[in-house]
């Protein structure tokens, strides 16, 4: 799919404030670790889901992928959250780009959940898959952008 259409689906799925399904929800607290989970948790209810959908292509492009590298593909967006942005603010952001404190924030979400993750104890092959780095980040990039 193109990059147009991938941000068109993202776009419509926002405007959605259910949660995700319980078998789902379990399924993500038992790849992450307490700290990984309260992470995610803290994420936007539409970032969740969108985890959930990412880590499952991914795991579907890597199946070897082990517990760590699934937790990078369910916690890759988990740096959004300190930007502060909602749906027509990320529109926004990726329209114009990192000009101003928060759109620069929304920009470097990567880094910035790298920091995060790290400060909660995260494995390494985690934060790194997460800043687009590792074997399987090639991976994780098309489970994204599907």
């Amino acid at each position: 799919m193109s990059r147009t259409g991938h941000l068109a689906r993202r776009f419509r799925g926002s405007w959605s404030r259910s949660e995700p399904n319980a078998v789902d929800v379990d399924w993500v607290r038992s790849q992450l670790s307490a700290g990984e989970w309260t992470c995610w948790s803290a994420m936007a209810v539409q970032d969740r889901r969108h985890s959930i959908e990412v880590a499952r292509r991914f795991l579907a492009l890597a199946p070897g992928a082990g517990r760590a590298e699934v937790a990078g593909a369910l916690l890759h967006d988990v740096g959004k959250q300190v930007a502060g942005l909602g749906t027509l603010g990320r529109v926004v952001a990726t329209i114009i780009g990192p000009r101003t404190r928060r759109l620069r924030l929304y920009h470097d979400h990567e880094s910035i959940g790298a920091e995060m993750l790290a400060k909660v104890g995260s494995e390494m092959v985690t934060i790194e898959l997460i800043q687009g780095r590792g074997p399987k980040a090639g991976a994780l990039a098309s489970a994204d952008n599907t």
